[in-house]
């Protein structure tokens, strides 16, 4: 049970999840209400304006004075960057809007980067101050670590959704919102505020004024995407986390090459099941409240290339890349050379948003240079472009492209270089294939577990999407009697620990 102060107040050891019971008695609850209210366009965007920074403040506590703080900046500079009487009036306003976003994010998120890298190549101590902390413990009377910088939940997703709004304005591409209130909607919308899909205000925004519609077809793909997410994170996810890749992943040495590369595969399956299945439920959340989220993953493990691998993806920060940052870079616009710079840039930026860490720099390297030796390769050989070619070369070519991402993720999971080292030594010199056996054998429920997801995830999206409109079509009872099994399945087959959602941290 719980306690009215774990039900009200932030508890930073207990940030609230879509995975927790409480969540879901708090959306109950928002429902009950909702249907009470929804044929009121203004008063329904008001309870879930309330009910989006209660849900941010339980689950960053007060960092939400940071989303407010966010909200009215770009708010007021959009009407700036719109009013601007010349060119130039509307580009420094719409430069405040790239500063002042990614400098708060930088602080946040790099500040501790910055200070160590200066403190290792100066030789001094510099060490961080939380300025935030210190004015919170100032006016609340709190005792947070002014020592210590924390990563606000979600801060990366909202600072490039807030950012697509000023933008947007200044490329004429949208209007500027007149009520504050509904533009704080639009940035604090909880299912997606703090792990995605990252949503562009040119998506958004039309739809907050449109009358609220649910199709029973609505409906059954939205209890079927929360009940696929669910699956995802609490049955699959978190048992080959708990179970096996986390163990292996803090002490390579202790496990042979074999049980090292499983991991890697294993990790490979779990954070697209972890973080798609967040973007399931996130979806299928939004669908319930009358709003669409874009489609944020499309079986990116079917890939055949690694540029197809991106268009399949995390979409929503693959496309705000492409159109906020690698186009105007200039793109494919200055020659060949440059195509293949930017390209590559471009992935090393998206690997520094992830997190402050010189691993996540050289993902990001790593999926540039793969992106741009792609490009090339399609230069000579033009025909590689389009599905044409026998099946045995587009496997060869998936399971080339599935190994690489693999590869790449051992950077994006392990906490540093030095455990990265253990992992490919010991898959090259410790594969020990006499043990094989015996770890299949020790590990059978995880590698059977491991070998489903897999084999769900590659099945045509044809037959997922007939699943799923089998589903949608069954009487509302039957939905009622499989998704109460399938409740008590999850809650029984998940760990005792809830596990927070990987992109959490970013």
């Amino acid at each position: 049970m719980y306690t009215l102060r774990e039900i009200f107040s932030f508890i930073e050891n207990k940030p609230l999840l879509f995975t927790q019971y409480l969540f879901w008695m708090f959306f109950g609850v928002l429902l009950l209400i909702y249907t009470l209210i929804f044929r009121n366009d203004t008063f329904r965007r008001r309870l879930l304006l309330i009910f989006s920074i209660f849900f941010y403040y339980k689950s960053g506590g007060y960092f939400f004075l940071l989303l407010l703080l966010s909200t009215v900046m770009d708010f007021g500079l959009g009407k700036l960057i719109h009013s601007g009487k010349t060119q130039w009036h509307r580009k420094f306003y719409v430069t405040c809007s790239v500063i002042l976003n990614l400098g708060l994010l930088s602080y946040f998120k790099y500040y501790q980067f910055y200070l160590n890298l200066i403190n290792d190549i100066l030789g001094t101590n510099y060490k961080a101050f939380n300025y935030l902390a210190n004015w919170t413990n100032g006016i609340s009377g709190s005792h947070f670590d002014i020592w210590t910088v924390m990563l606000p939940v979600g801060i990366s997703f909202y600072t490039f959704q807030s950012l697509s709004y000023t933008i947007d304005i200044y490329r004429k591409k949208i209007e500027p919102v007149s009520n504050i209130l509904d533009f704080a909607f639009f940035v604090t919308y909880f299912p997606q505020l703090v792990a995605g899909p990252i949503v562009r205000a040119a998506e958004f925004l039309p739809q907050i004024h449109k009358k609220y519609a649910l199709s029973s077809e609505d409906f059954g793909k939205a209890a079927y995407l929360i009940m696929a997410g669910l699956i995802k994170k609490m049955v699959i996810s978190d048992y080959i986390s708990l179970n096996f890749v986390d163990r292996v992943f803090e002490n390579p040495i202790l496990y042979s090459g074999f049980e090292n590369l499983m991991a890697v595969y294993g990790y490979t399956i779990q954070i697209y099941c972890d973080f798609s299945g967040y973007t399931d439920i996130a979806i299928g959340l939004s669908l319930l409240l009358g709003y669409h989220l874009p489609v944020n993953f499309n079986s990116p493990y079917q890939s055949v290339n690694i540029t197809e691998f991106w268009r399949r993806w995390h979409i929503s920060l693959s496309t705000w890349l492409k159109d906020y940052l690698y186009i105007p870079l200039g793109g494919n616009r200055k020659g060949k050379i440059r195509t293949y710079i930017n390209l590559f840039l471009t992935m090393l930026l998206g690997g520094l948003w992830h997190g402050a860490h010189i691993r996540f720099l050289i993902w990001g390297g790593l999926q540039g240079l793969a992106l741009a030796l792609h490009k090339f390769w399609m230069k000579i050989f033009p025909s590689g472009n389009q599905r044409k070619d026998s099946k045995f070369i587009l496997m060869c070519s998936g399971i080339l492209t599935f190994n690489f991402v693999a590869f790449c993720w051992i950077f994006f999971r392990a906490p540093n270089l030095s455990i990265v080292g253990q992992i490919l030594s010991q898959i090259g010199n410790n594969f020990h294939f006499n043990l094989i056996g015996k770890v299949v054998t020790s590990y059978s429920n995880v590698f059977i577990l491991m070998l489903v997801a897999y084999f769900i995830h590659l099945w045509p999206q044809s037959w997922k999407y007939a699943i799923r409109l089998r589903f949608t079509a069954w009487p509302i009872y039957i939905k009622a009697i499989i998704i109460s099994i399938l409740v008590i399945l999850i809650y029984q087959a998940t760990s005792s620990a809830i596990q927070p959602f990987i992109y959490f941290q970013f």
